[in-house]
């Protein structure tokens, strides 16, 4: 059996950008199956790692991102997610969770060879982000239901495309995955 991690990622996000009163509402839908997910994989002992844009916070560490986007105006869609203590945290920069981030590291030096992706946008990061680990032959499974969409139509291809292209497998929160 392989060793599995939960990818959260972009959720601890204060929505202040171009594109934020699109993508609330998929939020919104999302966020019950990304709370299922990050439970499941907190009972059965799997990794939980956040990996998030610093919103050009270069000096900041997770606990500062995190009071940050708590003092704004949507904390409710950060509180039922935030990071607890064993949570790992890694911060990004770009689109992909391992662009210029200690993440394969981290993966390698926990034994995961399969993530499982949750958050935020599925058209952009978790896509660019399932790319990444397929070159990196590691297993990929997307939530489809626990990741959040600015454009649907987009959405929609960007998932077909990590399924046939990059081999993940795109799963349901209602599934055991871990």
């Amino acid at each position: 059996m392989s060793a599995k991690a939960l990818i959260v990622i972009d959720m601890l996000n204060s929505y202040e950008h171009q594109d934020a009163a699109m993508l609330l509402p998929s939020v919104r839908n999302a966020l019950p199956n990304i709370t299922r997910m990050i439970e499941q994989a907190r009972e059965n002992d799997a990794e939980v790692i956040y990996v998030n844009d610093n919103f050009g916070l270069w000096r900041s560490h997770h606990d500062e991102l995190l009071d940050v986007v708590l003092r704004g105006p949507h904390a409710d869609l950060v509180e039922p997610i935030r990071p607890d203590d064993k949570s790992l945290f890694v911060v990004k920069a770009r689109h992909s969770i391992f662009f210029e981030t200690p993440l394969e590291y981290l993966l390698r030096q926990h034994g995961i060879d399969t993530i499982v992706l949750c958050g935020q946008v599925t058209e952009q990061c978790v896509l660019y982000s399932a790319l990444d680990a397929h070159i990196r032959h590691l297993q990929v499974v997307v939530v489809e239901d626990a990741c959040a969409h600015i454009h649907s139509d987009l959405a929609t291809a960007a998932l077909q495309m990590m399924e046939r292209n990059m081999r993940a497998r795109i799963a349901d929160s209602t599934e055991k995955i871990f």
